[in-house]
């Protein structure tokens, strides 16, 4: 926890297990486990997260919460066999972490212009992104703005609840139970939310209903995986919906990556090093969002709207700048090659 790790990595060998650490996107060697005392520890890992112990050939999700003085912690385990024995990773998520909404970027006007898009009453915003690019985490800090200083209801769907709030009300998606999203979507309009949130857009049920909630008064808020802000409005039409219904509810969308910050202190970015820094990796956010948007509304299926910052000119900007190093801009775009990367830095 000293360098925030963000999961635990049991990976196993034909005689044990190797235990890594994944700390800003690398994964750290630990320790090695020998095949008994990792046997031994998965059985008791998969019983406190509610796990079957005895079932070893299909994979299995849990949960737990637990207190490293003086954090609290909730963990979500995934298991899945192996040729060996099973594979078990961890997902640590701190439940006391507190981020003000302006620390979150990069560049600080994103900031604003977030703020600027939520501030209507009704509508649709959509934050994309791959997996581990700090959607939740941007969605979690722009909400409680909004909750607080400007006294919106808030209301979730997730699955699952990955950091409980009291300033909002948090639904947990259950299916063995019968609450789907599309459930809690359904029980969430007649609650009087200001803002209602929905932890990801899976399937044409719920962004129907999602389409339906932002044109009756209602702030929608939700997720999509997607590489790009453009990307989102085909995926939506994938959904079935309408496109005049798109241009009539749709507000923004913003698309981010989490950039790691270069070491003011040394260029290996040792364990050691990273205790000591306390900002490692900020957001760096591609909005689309007012005529850029209606472009983009006008031409569905277009790659580039003239005058449209993309995620390539941030980080293309950010390395040229002197935030980021080169590792960065070939991991996040793909370009391997220094001098075209000097060229269009």
């Amino acid at each position: 926890m000293e360098v925030g790790a963000s999961d635990v990595h049991f990976h196993p060998k034909e005689k044990g297990a190797l235990i890594q650490f994944r700390v800003d996107h690398r994964l750290y060697d630990a320790m090695w486990l020998p095949l008994m005392v990792c046997e031994k520890l998965l059985s008791h890992f998969k019983f406190l997260s509610g796990m079957d112990i005895g079932e070893k050939r299909r994979p299995q999700n849990g949960a737990m919460d637990m207190i490293l003085y003086p954090r609290k912690l909730h963990l979500r385990l995934s298991t899945i066999p192996t040729p060996y024995h099973e594979s078990l990773v961890v997902r640590i998520l701190p439940q006391d972490e507190t981020h003000t909404f302006k620390e979150l970027f990069l560049y600080p006007s994103t900031a604003n212009r977030l703020l600027q898009i939520v501030s209507c009453n009704s509508g649709l915003f959509m934050i994309t992104g791959p997996t581990g690019s700090g959607k939740t985490t941007t969605m979690y800090s722009l909400l409680q703005t909004l909750s607080i200083k400007r006294h919106r209801r808030v209301l979730t769907i997730e699955d699952p609840i990955e950091k409980r709030n009291p300033d909002f009300i948090q639904m947990e998606v259950n299916e063995k139970a019968g609450l789907s999203y599309y459930e809690g979507f359904k029980a969430g309009l007649r609650h009087d939310p200001d803002i209602l949130v929905v932890g990801e857009i899976r399937d044409e049920q719920t962004a129907q209903l999602a389409i339906r909630a932002s044109m009756t008064g209602h702030l929608v808020v939700s997720t999509l995986h997607t590489g790009s802000t453009l990307e989102c409005i085909p995926r939506l039409l994938e959904f079935g919906i309408p496109l005049h219904y798109i241009a009539q509810t749709l507000k923004g969308v913003a698309t981010q990556r989490l950039v790691p910050l270069k070491c003011p202190y040394c260029k290996v970015c040792s364990l050691e090093c990273l205790k000591r820094r306390s900002r490692r990796k900020l957001a760096v956010v591609e909005i689309l969002a007012g005529l850029h948007l209606q472009k983009a509304l006008n031409e569905p299926e277009t790659l580039s709207i003239p005058g449209q910052s993309t995620i390539k000119d941030l980080i293309l900007r950010a390395y040229a700048l002197g935030y980021i190093q080169k590792e960065t801009v070939e991991k996040e775009l793909g370009l391997w090659n220094r001098e075209t990367i000097q060229l269009e830095a």
